[in-house]
Parts: structure tokens; sequence; C-alpha cells
């Protein structure tokens, strides 16, 4: 109900991003949620019989999460695949705390731009209601939530925003992939540099990610 009558821009199942711009109506959709919140209409776009992203369920559940963590700031959820963050996933444990602080540790921007922690979900099946609820469970927190083995959610108030958070990320997690590939960390970033850089900069880190030793 809280999306009721809301239109939104998706993604086609099974499209691709880079292709877009070369045919926007066969790759991307405007659809309206019904008055009654149970379903959509497509407004334009998704031709050729397309339907939106599987992960639907997904995107719809986070943005009343988001909407409401923000005071209806965050207008866009954006889901996909990227590769370093992934790869973490198979390394280190699946743990907000330890992840959150290891990302922080990857990159000095990263504490700023993501002071609230990356969520992570258990390994769920896709497309499904039950890993949609969880993800907007974690939204509820966090505006990154990292699918182990599979991908990332970002949320944001702009398309440019929200790909910078997990731009960010991305990057940062590229950086440890390299680290633990040379032997791992000699030295990093402390958890006294970390609370000064919040102070610096006036946000408040994740603290269970922050008293990490």
């Amino acid at each position: 109900p809280l999306l009721a009558n809301t239109p939104f821009i998706v993604t086609g199942s099974g499209k691709f991003f880079r292709n877009v711009q070369l045919d926007p109506a066969a790759n991307l959709g405007v659809v309206k949620i019904d008055s009654d919140g149970a379903g959509y209409h497509i407004l334009w776009g998704l031709t050729h019989d397309a339907v939106p992203t599987s992960e639907l369920p997904a995107h719809f559940l986070s943005h009343c999460e988001r909407i409401k963590a923000t005071h209806g700031k965050d207008r866009v959820i954006m889901h996909c695949h990227a590769t370093n963050l992934i790869a973490l996933t198979y390394v280190l444990e699946n743990n907000t705390a330890l992840i959150t602080r290891k990302l922080w540790e990857g990159s000095t921007e990263c504490l700023v731009v993501f002071p609230d922690g990356v969520g992570i979900l258990p390994w769920m099946v896709p497309g499904t209601d039950e890993i949609g609820q969880a993800t907007a469970q974690e939204m509820q927190k966090h505006s990154l939530v990292l699918w182990p083995f599979h991908g990332v959610f970002g949320s944001g108030p702009t398309l440019d925003e929200t790909f910078g958070l997990i731009d960010t990320a991305e990057k940062s997690a590229e950086v440890l992939v390299k680290i633990y590939s040379m032997g791992g960390m000699k030295q990093t970033i402390t958890r006294e540099e970390l609370v000064a850089l919040g102070k610096r900069f006036g946000v408040t880190p994740l603290a269970r990610a922050n008293v990490l030793a």
C-alpha cells in the first residue's frame, strides 16, 4: 500500500544495461503500482513481451523500507553483480560487522560514503518473496546489502548517487582482493583513525563494525 499508484522505471528480466541506450523501450519499462498495492501495470516500454526484472519483490519491498528510513529521500534501488564484492563473500566470514570493517579499511572514503555499513544475507534462492523480505529487513539499517555468491543491492536518492555508492564499495573490494592475493594486510587504517575520520566528516560509523580489533 505504501507504493500504491506510484510509477517506477524498471529494467527488463534478462536485459543488459549496456543495451538501454540502443533500445530503451526494449530494455526498460515504466510500471505503475495498482491502487491496492498488490500488482502493477505497464505504462511504457518492455516491448516484445518483455517482463520486469525477476527481483521485483526485493526492489519494491526495499523501496518501502528506504522510504521510511530516509523520510522519502531515497528513490533508487539498484541491483548488480559486482565482481569483487561477490569474491569477498567466498573468503570472508559473511558477517555484517566484519565485511563492513574490511571495506572501510580497503579505502579511506568508504566510511564516509557508507557509515551505516553493509548488510549481508545468508545465501537464498533469488527471485523469491523470501529474499525480497530479507533484503528489505536489512535495508531498514543499511543502504548496501550483499547477497553472498550473487551480488549487491544499493539504495540512494539518485541513479548517480546509488551507482557511486555501489562503485565505492566495489573499488574497495577490488583493493581487498588484491591485498589478500598478495598475502594479506601488514598494516591498515586503525580503529582510532576510523573514529577520527567519522568526526571529521560528521558521520556516525556502524558501532559493531568499529569495535572490532
